[in-house]
């Protein structure tokens, strides 16, 4: 699944979630990172089996399995070390910029 589409569902989610339950959500943090994204998804399961949510439950269940399956590559080529190495060096921008803005 691409990024910008975890990245809709990730809002979608956190607008379903602030409107419902009252809760604020990171969204770039919930795409870019798993273990929050998975903290976010029991949190939801959990309010829309209580309330019995559909919608809630749907978003969940989307956002889990935007994880889950497997990125498309193309079939020419293989990921380059360096794609790999960029893509961790976003990722610990990303961290570094989050953590820091918690002040």
């Amino acid at each position: 699944m691409e990024d910008s589409e975890r990245v809709a569902i990730a809002a979608h989610l956190h607008v379903v979630l602030r409107r419902k339950t009252g809760r604020v959500t990171d969204t770039e943090w919930m795409a870019c990172n798993q273990p929050y994204a998975q903290a976010m998804v029991e949190f939801a399961r959990h309010h829309a089996r209580a309330r019995q949510d559909g919608e809630l439950e749907r978003l969940a269940q989307r956002l889990e399995e935007s994880w889950t399956a497997p990125k498309p590559r193309p079939a020419s080529s293989p990921p380059a070390e360096d794609s790999v190495a960029m893509k961790a060096a976003d990722i610990l921008r990303t961290s570094a910029r989050y953590i820091g803005g918690l002040r």
